[in-house]
C-alpha cells in the first residue's frame, strides 16, 4: 500500500511539472524569447517539496495544507499572467489562427502538413502554435483547474483525514473551479479596450481565489457530534461550532476568497460599462444637436 502511494505521489507531481512546462514553452512561443525559460526556476520549491515529502513522509500529504498544489500554482500561474498580458495586448495583430470550437477544426489541425517520421517536433510545434492564442489560454486554464482535483484525488492522504472528508473536498473544489472558470472566461472576454489596469485587477482576484486550493479548512476542522456536551452556556455555543465548523469555514472562504471579489469585480465592472455607454449616448445626441 505505501508503494501506491509512492507511487501517486510521484505521478502527481509529475503530471504538475508536464503542465507548468507546456505553460512556459507557450509563454517563450508566444513572446519569441528564450530568457522565458528562466521561469522554469519556480519549480525549485516543488522539486524541494517533491524530496522532503518523499524521504520523509513517504508521499503522504499534510492534514490542513498541500504543499505540493501551492508550488504547483507558485510555478504556472506566472506564465498565465504573461498570456494574458500578451493576448490582451495583441488581439488586433494576432495572426490567422484556427480555433477549436469544433471537431473538424481539430482534425484540420492534426493533419497539418508534415510527417511524424521526420522533424517529429518542429511539426508538433507547428500544429500547436496554429491554434488560436485565445483558446490555448482557456485551455491552460481548464487543464489547471481539473489537475488540481484530479490532484488532490491521488495525493496520499494526511494523516487524520478520512476518505468522506477527501470526498467532501472534491465537491467543494469542482464547484469552486466552475465558479472561478466562469469568472476569468467571462470578465476578460469584456474586457473590449486595451486597458492593462483592468486585466491586472481581474487576475489579481482570479490568483487570490486559486489561493483556496492548498488549504482545506474547512473540511478537515470539522468535529464528530458528542452527545455528552453541556446543553447550556459555553457548552451550547462549543457544540454549535463544533457540528457546523465546516459550513462556518465555509461561509468564510466563500466571502473572502471568492464570491466577496468576484461579486465586488463584477458590480464595478457593470459600473463602468454603464458609465461608458451612457458617455456614449451623450456623444451620439451632442453630434446631432
Amino acid at each position: 500500500m505505501s508503494l501506491v502511494k509512492f507511487v501517486c505521489a510521484i505521478i502527481t507531481r509529475s503530471l504538475f511539472f508536464l503542465v507548468s512546462l507546456i505553460g512556459v514553452w507557450r509563454v517563450k512561443t508566444v513572446k519569441n524569447d528564450n530568457m522565458y525559460w528562466l521561469l522554469t526556476v519556480l519549480y525549485l520549491p516543488l522539486v524541494v517539496e517533491m524530496i522532503i515529502t518523499l524521504t520523509r513522509r513517504k508521499g503522504k500529504d499534510y492534514k490542513w495544507f498541500s504543499p505540493a498544489i501551492l508550488f504547483f500554482l507558485i510555478s504556472i500561474i506566472p506564465s498565465i499572467w504573461f498570456l494574458e498580458l500578451h493576448h490582451q495586448e495583441n488581439k488586433a495583430s494576432d495572426p490567422q489562427c484556427r480555433k477549436l470550437d469544433s471537431w473538424d477544426n481539430v482534425k484540420s489541425i492534426l493533419a497539418t502538413n508534415g510527417t511524424m517520421g521526420e522533424e517529429t517536433l518542429k511539426h508538433l510545434e507547428r500544429m500547436l502554435t496554429s491554434v488560436c492564442p485565445n483558446d490555448w489560454i482557456l485551455g491552460l486554464h481548464q487543464v489547471l483547474l481539473i489537475l488540481l482535483i484530479l490532484g488532490k484525488w491521488l495525493l496520499p492522504l494526511g494523516g487524520g483525514v478520512t476518505r468522506d472528508q477527501l470526498s467532501q473536498l472534491l465537491l467543494i473544489f469542482v464547484g469552486t473551479a466552475a465558479d472561478i472558470l466562469e469568472f476569468t472566461s467571462e470578465t476578460l472576454s469584456d474586457v473590449k479596450e486595451r486597458n492593462n489596469k483592468l486585466v491586472y485587477v481581474i487576475l489579481a482576484v482570479w490568483t487570490w481565489s486559486m489561493l483556496q486550493f492548498p488549504f482545506h479548512l474547512s473540511v478537515v476542522t470539522s468535529q464528530p457530534q458528542n452527545s455528552d456536551e453541556p446543553k447550556g452556556g459555553d457548552g451550547c455555543c462549543n457544540l454549535v461550532l463544533s457540528r457546523h465548523s465546516t459550513d462556518i469555514w465555509n461561509i468564510v472562504e466563500s466571502l473572502f476568497i471568492q464570491d466577496g471579489p468576484f461579486l465586488v469585480l463584477n458590480q464595478i465592472l457593470l459600473v463602468r460599462q454603464f458609465l461608458s455607454q451612457d458617455s456614449s449616448r451623450s456623444k451620439c445626441v451632442d453630434k446631432y444637436l
